[in-house]
């Protein structure tokens, strides 16, 4: 999973049929409450001459809407995007008519046709939304020319200029543009960041699942080692008894061979686990080893180098091996033997106070468009993504990547090597993509006790 290839979690969610109907019935009350309140209120208090019975038969419309979809559907009803769409547009026309029987522009409460295009913008695709906003502008457009004028009971008519009425159109015009294209916007990249924080959960879940798995493993392998070696005593024992009895003798043996057999296949399945549970801490060339060692054989030479900072110990410091570490720079690795044209290089230094990861390559870079966006989910390939037709990539597998190594307290940096501000600017080789990765060495450094040290807790 990365920058440059699909997260094997699946496609992102599409969001489809998310709408519940009942929300929207909801919303239709509120709306026809206040209607029905701003028609009694104006009709009674302010002595204004509506068409009481025109203008109640619009809002009952919206009532026998409420009252048939209640009927007819579940309270856990969902809507698909047409029928959301389709719901909205009735509310819209709802609206619309009801303000071109009250004084057109001239009815303060035409700004409330901005409703069903914001809800459409939050809910909907963006054809859906396209079609409601420009449903929206013909509608007004439509109000502000053909209206019943607001006349008072005495025959007054009250109306604003033209240009404010004109002024009045055209602020909803651009609202509807403006509010529509924004609430969209928005909407989407909290519903791509949520897409991709629920991979994130689901790729660190699945690392600690095989985690947890290496370590049953190697619990079994340990506590059967005792009873396979009694078998295997035994059963030596019996053979060297029975050699007057060749058939026995053979029976014997091979329960050995078999015992064998056992502690084998239980030593290989529990080398994992024993890694994990037993070996808590390495040496900072052998993790960085561990991670990039599914790349070896990619016809990619990968270059490791490890030197101190002024100031730092000679000594290769030891670091805890928390999962994540080792997922997020396995992942950084094979994105720069995917791009790389002939060399990767993986480097660390370190002093007293930082640890200091630099993964880089010798392809084309990050495209200058998205340099400043890495790590964000859902982004476009690099540029030179064409060159590899498997991949097709969104910048999920970066994002999880990242926000692992945040949660061992790291700070990531993306840039291409070839930058004038790049820290490799004075090795023209690693002109590729470069991620550096920095930690406080308080979070990751592990305490030294002895030649390998005890067995210390994790904890992120």
């Amino acid at each position: 999973m990365s920058q440059r290839h699909e997260a094997q979690l699946g496609p992102p969610e599409t969001h489809q049929d998310w709408v519940r109907l009942r929300t929207l019935i909801y919303l239709r009350w509120a709306a026809i409450v206040g209607q029905l309140g701003a028609i009694m209120i104006t009709y009674y208090v302010y002595d204004i001459a509506l068409d009481l019975p025109l203008c109640l038969a619009t809002v009952g419309a919206a009532v026998a809407a409420n009252i048939v979809a209640i009927y007819l559907f579940p309270d856990t009803k969902r809507l698909t995007q047409t029928e959301a769409a389709a719901t909205l547009m009735f509310d819209m026309a709802q609206l619309a008519l009801l303000l071109s029987i009250t004084g057109g522009l001239n009815n303060p409460f035409a700004l409330l046709i901005l409703v069903p295009v914001t809800i459409a913008a939050t809910a909907l695709k963006s054809s859906a939304t396209i079609i409601l906003g420009l449903a929206t502008m013909v509608m007004i457009s439509i109000v502000a020319l053909v209206y019943l004028p607001l006349e008072t009971h005495s025959g007054e008519v009250l109306t604003v200029p033209a240009v404010f009425e004109f002024g009045y159109w055209l602020a909803i015009v651009i609202g509807v543009a403006f509010l529509g294209a924004y609430a969209h916007t928005i909407s989407n990249e909290n519903r791509s960041m949520g897409d991709a924080l629920r991979a994130t959960q689901l790729a660190l879940a699945r690392e600690q699942k095989l985690t947890d798995l290496g370590g049953v493993v190697a619990a079994a392998a340990h506590e059967l080692g005792t009873p396979l070696a009694t078998i295997k005593l035994v059963s030596s024992e019996l053979a060297d008894e029975l050699d007057a009895y060749p058939e026995l003798r053979d029976d014997a043996l091979l329960i050995r061979e078999q015992a064998d057999r056992c502690r084998d296949i239980l030593h290989s399945m529990g080398r994992a686990g024993k890694d994990d549970l037993h070996l808590r801490t390495a040496p900072l060339l052998a993790v960085l080893r561990e991670a990039a060692e599914p790349h070896f054989e990619r016809g990619i030479d990968i270059l490791f180098d490890t030197r101190p900072l002024p100031g730092g110990s000679e000594r290769q410091p030891t670091i805890y091996r928390y999962p994540e570490l080792i997922h997020a720079l396995r992942n950084f690795v094979q994105n720069a033997v995917d791009f790389a044209r002939t060399t990767v290089w993986v480097e660390a230094e370190w002093d007293n106070e930082t640890i200091r990861v630099r993964v880089s390559d010798d392809g084309r870079g990050y495209p200058s468009n998205v340099l400043s966006r890495i790590g964000d989910p859902f982004l476009q390939p690099r540029s030179n993504a064409s060159e590899r037709k498997e991949y097709e990539g969104m910048g999920l597998g970066v994002f999880i990547a990242k926000t692992l190594l945040e949660r061992t307290g790291a700070q990531l940096a993306f840039y291409n090597g070839d930058a004038p501000y790049g820290a490799q600017s004075d090795k023209p080789l690693r002109c590729g993509a470069v991620v550096e990765v920095r930690w406080p060495a308080a979070q990751i450094l592990a305490p030294e006790n002895g030649a390998l040290g005890l067995n210390q807790p994790i904890t992120v």
